[in-house]
């Protein structure tokens, strides 16, 4: 069965079927009984073919079906036979063939796609017999002497790989310079074999097709099918996001692969995928590499406004003192966490005003071209921004949409300050704002579809809260959008037990976010130090701001 999908930009054909790609009618086959056995690739038809099999064997007939139009030659492992796997990657990647499996006791997957490729020949290594091909099988042990008198292939010497980087193993082979790969702490099995393949005249290489994994189990013989074509292969190390592998996203950014090929279950169940790629192969990144941010980041940063230090310390300078002291803040953090420490700008966009002003809405918003020297300064070094918004009496979207251009750059998210958010005939100081969580979720929609058709890098989004009643509804918040990174600020200041206490109850019932704490400089009781807040806030804080 195939299932097509269309989304923008991409489309996306899911194979959930062992014959589930390409024509069912068999490719013309030539006679190749006077000469090498004829090899055949094809690139994928769609932008982005996704291979979602559960079953390693049908796994590895997908792949053979969707990269090979036709094989002479093609080898066959057994399912569970890890010697015979991987020898057999080994031996289809050297020769340019398939590597396929059969099921213990049943090979009618390897054998119908053994018949859609026209093999003629077979090499069954370790425990696979190939029996129900029809065609000529050479048998051989798994040892890698074995296979290479039936292949006539140099493997050198024999490489041990452990289980769980057996799939990585196999990415890295050289099609041009194959090494036999074995089991770790297996030797070779020297029962030998008989017969000899027939040369292999190889295929043209699929060089302008990329084929990603995450390295799970069930891809491995997929992925020797995918190196044997000379397509490139992309393990990204479990991340089934293409954003979170900063390698993907560098190699991306220096090729432009005419079709993608995603191998496995996990990233068939990646949503968004199609455009998680199209964001990836922008190739720009977020400070301190990738481009989503947490985990895989700290950020340390200063809160205030520029041109006044009586809202923090980020105004208590100029943008390039302020860009000296935010790394003088975060680097005590180095030594203390195993993730890159980010240094960061939190620039009070709109202030909360105890006058109406000219719009009657409590609120003094900052001038564009006030903040863009300060915003694009900071990203030239390598600080991330994020706008904070006290609205008053108007809404967040609409001040948001006020500072678009801005957020329109890779480094820039936004914040919300509940307590700076009135209701009609409220002011400010009499009581303490907050915001109904489905204004929040408008936030939530406006900035996420900005970020998507922007194609850029996962924004953060900060929700400011010291008290339980600032934002109602708050089970109801939306954190469903890939293209944002949620997180409630525990902004509470004074004595370190009031503070340790709001955290509690923050963090108490509260839906799937990310996690920030501040440290006031003259009114917590005392300040905690970097080391002090990274033993004592529990769990660490992803962001850390300081005012």
């Amino acid at each position: 069965m195939r299932m097509r999908v269309w989304a923008a930009g991409v489309a996306t054909v899911v194979l959930v079927g062992a014959c589930s790609s390409g024509d069912t009618d068999e490719p013309d086959q030539p006679d190749s009984s006077d000469g090498p056995a004829v090899v055949g690739t094809v690139t994928p038809e769609q932008r982005l073919t996704v291979v979602g099999e559960t079953d390693p064997v049908a796994a590895a007939a997908a792949a053979s079906r969707l990269l090979f139009d036709r094989a002479e030659v093609a080898v066959v492992a057994q399912d569970g036979d890890r010697a015979g796997e991987l020898l057999g990657a080994s031996a289809a990647a050297g020769l340019g063939v398939p590597l396929l499996l059969e099921a213990p006791g049943d090979g009618s997957v390897a054998a119908e796609e053994i018949e859609r490729l026209g093999a003629t020949t077979v090499l069954a290594v370790g425990e696979a017999t190939a029996e129900d091909a029809g065609v000529e099988v050479v048998a051989v042990a798994a040892d890698p002497g074995a296979v290479e008198g039936a292949t006539g292939l140099d493997l050198g010497d024999a490489e041990e790989v452990a289980d769980d980087a057996a799939v990585a193993a196999v990415a890295a082979l050289d099609p041009e310079q194959p090494v036999a790969l074995v089991p770790e702490g297996g030797g070779p099995d020297d029962d030998g074999g008989d017969g000899r393949l027939p040369d292999v005249d190889r295929a043209e290489p699929l060089t302008d097709t990329l084929v990603l994994t995450t390295g799970s189990p069930e891809t491995l013989a997929a992925v020797a099918t995918a190196r044997a074509a000379g397509a490139q292969v992309q393990v990204t190390g479990g991340a089934t996001d293409p954003r979170a592998s900063a390698d993907l996203v560098a190699l991306l950014r220096e090729s432009e692969p005419a079709a993608v090929v995603a191998l496995g279950a996990d990233l068939a169940a990646e949503e968004g995928l199609d455009w998680k790629l199209d964001t990836a192969a922008s190739g720009v990144e977020l400070p301190g590499g990738g481009q989503t941010l947490f985990p895989g980041r700290m950020l340390i940063a200063l809160y205030g406004h520029p041109g006044t230090g009586a809202l923090g310390l980020l105004g208590e300078q100029d943008v390039a003192g302020a860009i000296d002291r935010a790394r003088q803040y975060a680097a005590p953090y180095e030594p203390l966490v195993d993730v890159p420490v980010v240094p960061a700008f939190e620039i009070i966009a709109t202030v909360a005003s105890e006058f109406p002003g000219a719009d009657g809405n409590y609120s003094t918003e900052a001038d564009i071209e006030v903040l863009r020297p300060w915003v694009e300064a900071a990203g030239e070094a390598g600080i991330y921004v994020f706008l904070d918004l006290q609205p008053g009496r108007t809404d967040f979207v609409t001040q948001a949409e006020l500072y678009r251009p801005l957020l329109e750059l890779p480094h820039v998210g936004l914040a919300l300050d509940p307590e700076w958010r009135l209701a009609p005939n409220e002011v400010h100081l009499t009581q303490i704002g907050s915001v109904d969580v489905e204004e929040v979720n408008r936030v939530v929609t406006w900035l996420a579809d900005l970020t998507r058709e922007n194609g850029l890098p996962q924004k953060l989004l900060v929700l400011h809260q010291f008290r339980l009643d600032m934002i109602p509804g708050r089970e109801r918040l939306d954190v469903s959008r890939d293209e944002l990174a949620v997180l409630i600020h525990a902004d509470g200041q004074g004595g370190q037990g009031a503070k340790q206490g709001t955290w509690q109850a923050l963090r108490q019932g509260a839906p799937p976010v990310w996690w920030g704490w501040k440290n006031f400089i003259d009114e917590d009781q005392p300040m905690l130090t970097p080391e002090e807040t990274v033993a004592q806030v529990v769990p660490v804080p992803e962001l850390v701001s300081y005012q």
